[in-house]
């Protein structure tokens, strides 16, 4: 049986809990679909969680472009890290056709971060996925 889109297969905002809360200066955890829907969230509202997974399917794309100049490689985006005033931004493939983004503030441990995204991602990773959907509802 089929169910919409918007209705998550079940609440995985406890999967991002241990990496906000082992993270100091965490601000957003988001986890995002690679078409931009917001699949679960931490330390935000719902409606900054949406648009969080919306700049950032964006920027996988374009990620996955830049990935495919390299020929030796999968072409697929694995992490990026954007530094602006006040912050880091992180963006990581998690499961299938999933990401994992998160906002820190700009004293945040750089090296703590990205360890704990990729243990989370490591340890969770087949949780985190994005299940297909044909016409807008989960297969």
């Amino acid at each position: 049986m089929s169910r919409q889109v918007t209705q998550p297969r079940f609440n995985m905002d406890w999967m991002l809990r241990d990496l906000a809360s082992s993270v100091p200066e965490t601000r957003h955890v988001v986890l995002l679909s690679s078409d931009g829907l917001c699949m679960a969230q931490v330390g935000t509202d719902k409606d900054t969680a949406d648009r969080l997974a919306a700049a950032c399917a964006g920027l996988q794309s374009l990620s996955g472009a830049i990935a495919a100049e390299f020929p030796e490689g999968d072409g697929r985006m694995r992490l990026v890290v954007i530094e602006v005033d006040g912050g880091f931004f992180y963006l990581m493939a998690a499961g299938t056709s999933s990401y994992l983004a998160v906002l820190a503030e700009d004293s945040v441990d750089a090296g703590l971060m990205g360890q704990c995204m990729r243990d989370l991602v490591a340890r969770l990773g087949e949780h985190l996925s994005s299940p297909p959907r044909v016409d807008g509802r989960v297969t």
